[in-house]
């Protein structure tokens, strides 16, 4: 196999794709060669399609939310891995295993970590190259292609939740009803939570209602924060729309010792009242993904509890039109890559 071509979509500068045909080479040592069943396309992507990575006009395959089957190993890396098992690639591309931290066991925060689909050649491609630290197992009745975002955005929040160790039966909001959110009130209920979907308009509450969500809250009708409070004030806020000046106003609405983790990137930042972090002793923190064991800890989770992505599916040759179609915000409310159309 080794020698033939594989496609694949690259990107330089601004939205400048490319479809160009590679060849197969042997993966490097520590790698696996992974042919890829479906990628999501996440709004992360934009690091790599929108030109701000620190070199953008180095092409680069864009893509963080893999499903594939392995074709082969390189030296160093058959560990526990075998040639046709069926791995996922997540956003955190595998720690090194020897920085600071990595010794310390944070993972996540490894200093010389690739991030797929951005530093590295990620998934808009039918053959992707991945640190063996990095490869996911897949949890048996694993819905492929439409699970595949499972693997960035239901990692997102999923550790959200997970990290917060937050008793069951507590009040935990969920703000914003899109890629992130409308997987984060699948997990929250599933977690046993008492979920409240903070979000814009009324007509999103029937939906907000159907993937999980108790109580409705429509910030354009009252102060998120305050109608929290009228609810008992929420141990945990996961703040998944990409706006910090909708973010902020979210922790008046936290009880005393309450979180707010911010998953969504926003490009304006949030802006909090020092008092109403020091009375109540409240937290406001960021939560990136997970690491590959977390991941599967996650997989497992959303398989058992029959929590699925809302998908919207594209070939492979139509990857430019599948990225306007995540970007434009109309999708419901995931978009998918199959290799095979």
């Amino acid at each position: 196999m080794t020698g033939e071509t594989y496609r694949a979509w690259t990107v330089a500068g601004q939205r400048q794709f490319t479809a160009v045909e590679r060849i197969r080479k042997e993966p490097e040592p520590g790698q696996a060669r992974i042919r890829v069943d479906a990628c999501g396309v996440c709004h992360s992507d934009v690091l790599a399609v929108e030109g701000l990575r620190p070199d953008p006009e180095t092409p680069v395959v864009p893509g963080h939310e893999i499903i594939g089957t392995i074709e082969a190993l390189g030296d160093g890396a058959g560990a526990g891995w075998r040639v046709g098992e069926r791995v996922g690639v997540g956003y955190l591309g595998g720690q090194d295993n020897v920085c600071e931290a990595c010794r310390r066991g944070d993972f996540v925060n490894c200093s010389d970590q690739p991030s797929t689909g951005t530093d590295v050649d990620g998934g808009y491609s039918e053959v992707v190259y991945a640190r063996a630290t990095g490869l996911v197992r897949l949890p048996p009745g694993l819905d492929v292609p439409r699970g595949a975002p499972l693997l960035c955005a239901g990692l997102t929040v999923y550790n959200a939740l997970a990290s917060a160790a937050v008793r069951p039966g507590a009040l935990v909001a969920v703000q914003g009803i899109g890629g992130l959110g409308h997987l984060g009130l699948q997990y929250a209920r599933a977690m046993g939570y008492r979920v409240v979907a903070v979000a814009r308009g009324p007509q999103k509450a029937a939906l907000a209602r159907e993937l999980g969500a108790q109580e409705y809250v429509d910030s354009t009708e009252a102060a998120p924060g305050d109608a929290l409070q009228r609810f008992g004030g929420a141990a945990l806020v996961v703040a998944t729309a990409a706006s910090g000046a909708s973010m902020s106003p979210l922790v008046a609405g936290l009880a005393p010792r309450g979180q707010l983790v911010v998953v969504g990137a926003a490009p304006d930042p949030l802006q909090l009242s020092t008092s109403e972090l020091i009375f109540g002793t409240r937290v406001v923190r960021g939560n990136l993904t997970g690491t590959a064991i977390e991941n599967e800890d996650n997989l497992r989770f959303a398989v058992d509890r029959s929590i699925h992505p809302s998908d919207e599916v594209f070939p492979l040759d139509e990857a430019p039109r599948a990225y306007e179609r995540m970007m434009s915000g109309e999708a419901r409310f995931r978009v998918v890559l199959t290799m095979t159309g």
